[in-house]
């Protein structure tokens, strides 16, 4: 076969490196569901860790090895949908579900309300997970890339996941968890489809030299999350999720417009 012949055929397959990680990231957050629904709500919000993690391999890789396509980056979208859109919305509601029971026994109210408010608010979520995957890829090209605008589904998702993995390891009063995991999971849909800027992290240049107080800055993260996983995390990613609004405001205050900054109309 010759070479156009070659390259040909390789247009037209599937590059199997990139789409494997992609599939392990849909099947990490279709493991979430599954687990969420048996009750395992730790092992519920590692696997969307996990699909975190293999969807920021899957681009890369592809990016290393030449093996970008049209397919990988819409494959790529469906499985982000499934472990940052609905597994998370999923996870939140199973969650309440058990806190619901618990909210009955306790205050002798209907649980009618306290479903609806979860439907409500995880419903939410994964619409507004899906609004803001749709608008990233129409805005992809022509956006900064120094900047996500709106808070990117992979850190929404770890927002909600963490919080539920604190929640369920120290036992939260169910009226208070449930307010909470609530209110939590419709922010993080707000912030998903709302226009504050979030730093991208993309234009740091991993080879070159920097500052010793720059590397130990980076590497606390790796020291902490161990010492106790859920609140590290959480932590972690609250600060992410607030540094948008934290940002606009900023400027507002001073009164410097932020350009080629996406930013609340």
């Amino acid at each position: 076969m010759d070479e156009p012949s070659k390259r040909q055929v390789l247009r037209r397959g599937i590059y199997l490196l990139p789409n494997l990680l992609t599939t392990a990231a849909l099947f990490a957050g279709f493991y979430a569901v599954v687990a969420a629904i048996d009750g395992h709500f730790e092992r519920a919000a590692v696997a969307i860790f996990v699909a975190m993690l293999f969807d920021g391999l899957d681009g890369r890789v592809a990016r290393m090895t030449h093996t970008e396509s049209s397919f990988g980056k819409e494959y790529d979208s469906l499985s982000d949908m499934v472990s940052f859109g609905l597994a998370p919305a999923i996870v939140a509601y199973q969650w309440g579900v058990a806190r619901i029971v618990e909210a009955v026994s306790e205050t002798g109210q209907h649980g009618v309300l306290w479903s609806r408010l979860g439907w409500l608010a995880t419903f939410f979520f994964a619409a507004a997970a899906a609004l803001r995957l749709a608008r990233f890829n129409a805005r992809s090209a022509s956006q900064d890339k120094r900047y996500f605008e709106g808070l990117p589904s992979p850190s929404a998702a770890a927002l909600v996941a963490s919080f539920i993995w604190f929640a369920f390891e120290n036992e939260l009063h169910a009226v208070l968890g449930l307010v909470t995991a609530f209110a939590v999971t419709a922010v993080a849909g707000a912030l998903m489809v709302s226009r504050f800027p979030y730093w991208s992290f993309k234009q740091i240049d991993w080879r070159s030299p920097v500052r010793f107080l720059y590397f130990i800055l980076l590497i606390v993260p790796f020291v902490i999350i161990p010492l106790d996983p859920p609140v590290a995390l959480f932590t972690l990613f609250g600060v992410y999720s607030l540094s948008g609004p934290a940002t606009w405001a900023w400027r507002k205050t001073r009164r410097r417009p932020a350009r080629n900054l996406p930013g609340p109309s």
